[in-house]
């Protein structure tokens, strides 16, 4: 006789799930009081911290960098592939890739320089280096002072017993002089590698130079100036052989024109001297000065036609940069944006609360287990 087994109901874990999704909604409704004391909390730190922020105006410019011979002789192809970082000159090393030009604007030469660019502020009647508006006349906000003392009170402290570092010298009589910063000027170079910036799209081929500053104007015309040094020194940088190349053979030019013009003035003495003479001493005289005065009048001539090929190259090689995108003052300020650092402190405020409640109800939990174990 077969006996019937009488199935098992299924049960589904969906009844445990609501339970616990019941159990969490309670635990965060009873505890409603603490998220909005701490989303209110947020609301008002978020709002300190939007008005106490300093401002931050951003100046941009867009450039095209327009490479020099060898590269429009590959057309399009071959700037967008220097852009990607592919070098596709068949006589490599002689171009300069735009992927160097950050390295470039982030070397110390060129911020040395930047840092010495006169700009104007609005609460000054002069012109101010960049410099001595940040080691002089610039203020410490309000958060800046607050952070220091806070968060970054342990830097402070070992700052303090530490010391103040002895300061560096080169010594005066040594050959070699390497670039040796300031501590200030050490400062500033890590201002300027946060608020100047070059980005590539090799995609599109363009680069963008953007600068950032507490006021519009001055943003600008860093910006501005940075734009100018940065042709100059990828110029400089392009051009190096083919000048060194041109320094020489102007060189040699100016000796050779001397002595063909040397050579000339002999010439004419000596024809003017044995003109009136038939015997052989003063036609081998003629004869001598004339062979001199042609061989220096061929390699003058061949000279003067390697000057300017040479000044021809140079003007090849020096890179040209279309301006897509001038520099202009920027009319609003880009940081801080108000609206989005409330909304990210009534979230941190909210996430807190909710941390708050569950961290109470663990700790709860966790001595409930403790007195029963007990």
């Amino acid at each position: 006789m077969t006996e019937k087994h009488t199935p098992e109901p299924n049960i589904s874990p969906v009844a445990d799930d609501e339970i616990d999704l019941l159990a969490l909604v309670k635990t965060i409704w009873n505890g409603r009081k603490i998220i909005i004391l701490s989303v209110f909390t947020g609301a008002i730190l978020g709002i300190a911290v939007a008005l106490l922020s300093p401002k931050e105006y951003t100046a941009t410019s867009v450039m095209v960098p327009q490479m020099g011979d060898s590269q429009s002789k590959l057309g399009g192809l071959g700037g967008l592939a220097a852009l990607a970082g592919i070098n596709m000159d068949i006589n490599p090393g002689a171009e300069l890739s735009p992927m160097v030009y950050p390295q470039i604007v982030s070397s110390i030469p060129f911020q040395l320089e930047l840092m010495n660019t006169p700009l104007n502020f609005q609460d000054y009647a002069q012109p101010i280096t960049l410099f001595d508006y940040y080691t002089k006349y610039s203020k410490t906000s309000v958060l800046g002072t607050i952070s220091k003392y806070t968060i970054g009170l342990p830097g402070v402290l070992i700052g303090a017993i530490k010391g103040k570092p002895k300061e560096l010298s080169l010594p005066k009589d040594s050959a070699i002089q390497p670039i040796l910063l300031t501590k200030d000027q050490y400062k500033i170079k890590l201002v300027l590698d946060a608020m100047v910036s070059l980005d590539l799209n090799p995609k599109e081929g363009y680069i963008t130079l953007t600068t950032r500053m507490p006021e519009a104007l001055a943003a600008a015309q860093l910006a501005q100036q940075a734009q100018t040094l940065m042709q100059r020194y990828i110029t400089e940088f392009k051009i190096q052989k083919a000048k060194a190349n041109l320094n020489f053979i102007q060189g040699r030019y100016n000796e050779t024109k001397a002595e063909f013009e040397k050579a000339q003035v002999s010439l004419a003495v000596v024809n003017d001297r044995n003109k009136n003479f038939t015997s052989g001493l003063p036609k081998i005289e003629t004869d001598r000065i004339q062979t001199r005065y042609t061989i220096s009048f061929g390699v003058f001539q061949e000279l003067a036609k390697q000057l300017e090929e040479a000044k021809i190259q140079v003007k090849k090689e020096t890179p040209v940069f279309t301006i897509i995108e001038p520099v202009t003052v920027p009319s609003e300020k880009s940081k801080p944006k108000k609206p989005m650092i409330v909304a990210i402190w009534l979230f941190l405020g909210g996430i807190v609360g909710v941390g708050i409640i569950f961290g109470k109800q663990y700790l709860k939990d966790i001595r409930k287990k403790w007195n029963a174990g007990v």
